[in-house]
């Protein structure tokens, strides 16, 4: 049998292959997904790839398969571990570190200001796959960055080195990394160009870049152009990548996966007006952040410790917790054990979505209370997604995510609103169609209608929400109020001055 196309994610443990035939019709089609142990760690990607299409070959029912094209996503050989410098921590230094973590990297240090013996010695065990360099809004400040570089160069690594910092240190990059440095260099736009200014994805598409040069020579993966003849992207990455287009087609979007080891959430989606008004630093509108104490296999242990045993025990009791614990193995085999993971996986969305969403708080100073916004806003979000083996195969998934809402019990939390739609990546192929829409757009938006059962409107909805429960929308409203008494009662005093208000401005009576 021929397809048109294979998608395969490498894992770190599994490797699975998803098949599609039809791509470019108006009716393309998932035919079925195979899996097999990844085979990087005994050196031969293909070992694994080959297994998986054998598995796959095995639940079709057919002796062998052929293909015109095999796309990737992996997050084996240790994904793509990164270290990224910048300036000053809030401002340079977390974009590169948001262009990083959206493009699908692992992040293992940042540093902000010039680097220390202390940094230089942490950059050399980390060993890292790509070094990103940033500093300086353009036409700022130059020495941090170019001090930067040249350390990294002096460390004799021979790492590809990204460079997003303050245009006018460009040529000074290039003659620090040059053709005897040993590391490839790529220049992309300043990820921090101007105070209160993201502009991450430039720097995103090279980083994805960059791991595809750097994939097919990590150790195992050597040969895996024999059988991958497409792009090759960070999981991660793909995810993004997919919840952009969903973005595209149905506004405002979060999505959650829940994994054995962690949990990200991936968010597309712009802030309101109001709390624009009084955000106290900027937010990409594309966000990705990974918690990696969060994972329901992985770190069960972890989750366990945070809910407290005594309260999981009254959450769930007709359990044997212990029994439980010892007897779970990556995938729950029983209704003790699926209660048992559905109550870690609640507990995992709730407590990554507070992480990676802002929240409203009051700053008290000498002319008294004021409120601010930090972090991301979601309030805005029309459509959460679960995908991963949790939010797609467990059977209260869909009550899981609707618990978001209802944790937002002070209203001040940046959440999405209980209006939310929730939606399952029900074929569980979210990250496969991420890379497979580099190349096939429309059909992979059609394949997304279908595994989330969800037929995509005509024209995406990004309209105003509102909520009664919002407490942050009541707090803004009074403070409107208050300027705009303040605002009254100075015109009344201006004209009881004698002034007189002619094109908007007040000036004195002759």
């Amino acid at each position: 049998m021929k397809v048109d196309v294979l998608v395969a994610e490498i894992g770190s443990t599994t490797t699975v292959v998803n098949a599609f035939k039809d791509i470019n019709t108006e009716d393309p089609i998932f035919l079925a997904q195979g899996q097999a142990p990844t085979s990087v760690m005994d050196g031969d990607v293909r070992i694994g790839l080959q297994g998986a299409i054998d598995d796959l070959c095995k639940k079709m029912g057919i002796d062998s398969l052929e293909y015109d094209e095999m796309l990737a996503t992996s997050s084996a050989a240790g994904g793509l571990k990164m270290t990224v410098h910048g300036l000053v921590y809030d401002m340079t230094a977390k974009a590169a570190k948001e262009a990083a973590l959206g493009a699908g990297a692992i992040i293992h240090y940042v540093t902000a200001g010039k680097l220390r013996r202390t940094d230089i010695k942490k950059i050399k065990e980390i060993k890292p796959n790509l070094i990103l360099i940033a500093g300086g809004v353009d036409y700022g400040e130059r020495d941090t960055a170019v001090y930067n570089a040249e350390m990294i160069r002096n460390m004799g690594l021979n790492t590809p080195i990204i460079y997003a910092g303050n245009v006018e240190n460009q040529e000074e990059i290039k003659l620090i990394f040059d053709e005897e440095s040993g590391s490839k260099l790529y220049i992309v736009e300043n990820v921090y160009p101007k105070i209160d200014d993201l502009n991450v994805e430039p720097a995103r598409k090279v980083i994805q870049d960059a791991f595809e040069d750097h994939i097919i020579h990590a150790p195992g993966m050597e040969h895996v152009r024999d059988m991958v003849n497409g792009p090759i992207i960070p999981t991660p990455g793909a995810v993004m990548e997919a919840t952009k287009l969903l973005n595209e087609c149905i506004g405002n979007v979060v999505v959650l996966d829940v994994g054995g080891a962690t949990t990200d959430v991936h968010s597309v989606c712009e802030e309101s007006d109001q709390i624009a008004r009084i955000m106290i630093s900027p937010e990409p509108k594309a966000k990705r952040t990974v918690e990696g104490d969060l994972g329901v296999y992985v770190n069960m242990k972890n989750i366990v410790e945070l809910i407290g045993e005594e309260k999981l025990a009254e959450d769930l009791p007709n359990i044997n917790l212990q029994t439980v614990m010892e007897s779970y193995k990556a995938i729950p085999k029983n209704d003790d054990e699926r209660a048992f993971v559905e109550r870690l996986t609640k507990e995992a969305v709730v407590r990554s979505v507070e992480r990676h969403a802002g929240q409203i708080r009051y700053i008290y100073g000498p002319s008294g209370r004021s409120t601010v916004a930090e972090g991301k806003d979601l309030t805005q979000v029309k459509y959460i997604i679960g995908t991963g083996g949790a939010l797609t195969r467990l059977p209260h998934r869909v009550e899981i995510m609707e618990d978001i809402a209802k944790h937002n019990e002070t209203g001040l939390l940046l959440f999405p609103s209980e209006s939310a739609r929730i939606l399952v990546d029900n074929d569980y192929i979210i990250a496969s169609l991420g890379v497979l829409s580099k190349k096939y757009k429309e059909g992979t938006i059609k394949l997304l209608e279908k595994s989330l059962n969800f037929k995509f409107p005509a024209k995406k909805d990004d309209g105003p929400i509102r909520s009664a429960k919002a407490a942050y929308l009541q707090e803004l409203e009074r403070l409107e109020a208050i300027e705009n008494k303040k605002k009254k009662e100075l015109e009344e005093h201006l004209r009881e001055e004698g002034y007189e208000c002619i094109n908007g401005e007040y000036v004195k009576k002759e």
